[in-house]
């Protein structure tokens, strides 16, 4: 079998899994993003991310997660959900967390390619990531012509905006490369324009530690920072706002894994229902949720300091 047809095997592969759109880079080291990385980390736009400072050897190459690698297979998968909460005034909550983990939907997907892979090819190294590894995401996405990245950071697709996850399989056969695309925010500066906090301090840079999501999510003090207090547009876990305003995002259609829907109550929560949230609820809520991220305390921690602004 020849590089083209490995290539097609895989990629006809993914989109039987459920993936919407597949591309492949080449395995080097990311000497350009490697710099970047550096200036970003120098200015602490990681706030009190300290794991963004380690493994910076396998940010930048993937060599030094898979022997021998010479190909990244990047991976989108849709989230998009465009039901809303029916209280407008309840606290928020992020619609990529609307239903399971997808840690644990997508990994279970990366499993299955590379059980194919292995069965058509033979013993290979391979090692599929979704986001909990030091993999540059983002960067092999947009090597690989998923997209590009956009002036709020995150991957915009042309055909289906940016509301996805982004997940990679790193292999040690060679396939055919894919081109990358051209940038197309142009102009506009909606993501910028629309951040609360002004996490995005400049186009294509966002400094972690004043974005909604991280005060949220990756935050573990007991109390969020007084300087957002009015700052963070009722949201209790993550936010959604640079990407609701991204015109790209008309293109987002609604996701068909049933993994990704709602517990049947979340959506009908009132801002009271919020306000007095039980641990009981909490766990019957966000069973395999990614909101156990935050855990109990910490939803209860956000829902406190937005009724204090």
């Amino acid at each position: 079998m020849d590089v083209r047809e490995k290539t097609k095997l895989v990629k006809r592969k993914c989109f039987d899994l459920g993936f919407s759109h597949v591309g492949i880079s080449k395995s080097v080291f990311l000497e350009k993003e490697a710099k970047r990385l550096e200036v970003w980390l120098s200015n602490d736009f990681n706030g009190k991310m300290k794991y963004m400072e380690n493994h910076f050897d396998k940010r930048t190459d993937p060599g030094k997660l898979v022997d021998g690698a010479k190909s990244v297979i990047s991976i989108l998968f849709n989230y998009h959900n465009p039901t809303k909460q029916l209280d407008t005034k309840a606290p928020k909550i992020s619609q990529y967390a609307y239903g399971k983990d997808y840690h644990y939907v997508i990994k279970n997907k990366l499993k299955e390619l590379q059980l194919f892979l292995t069965q058509k090819f033979g013993e290979i190294n391979c090692r599929g990531f979704v986001d909990s590894a030091p993999v540059m995401d983002k960067v092999w996405a947009e090597k690989s012509g998923l997209g590009w990245i956009g002036k709020h950071s995150n991957l915009i697709n042309k055909e289906v905006g940016s509301y996805f996850f982004i997940a990679e399989l790193i292999v040690d056969i060679e396939l055919e490369e894919d081109i990358p695309i051209n940038d197309y925010c142009g102009t506009c500066t909606k993501c910028i324009d629309a951040c609360p906090t002004e996490a995005i301090v400049k186009p294509y840079v966002v400094d972690g530690s004043k974005c909604i999501s991280y005060l949220t999510i990756e935050l573990k003090d007991q109390i969020l920072p007084n300087e957002f207090k009015d700052k963070m547009d009722n949201w209790m876990f993550g936010c959604d706002i640079c990407q609701d305003v991204c015109p790209w995002n008309r293109f987002a259609s609604a996701h068909n894994e049933p993994q990704f829907n709602p517990h049947p109550d979340l959506l009908k929560l009132t801002k009271k229902e919020w306000n007095e949230l039980s641990e009981e609820t909490y766990q019957n809520l966000f069973r395999k949720s990614a909101v156990k991220r935050t855990k109990f305390s910490g939803l209860k921690r956000n829902i406190t300091f937005l009724n204090s602004t």
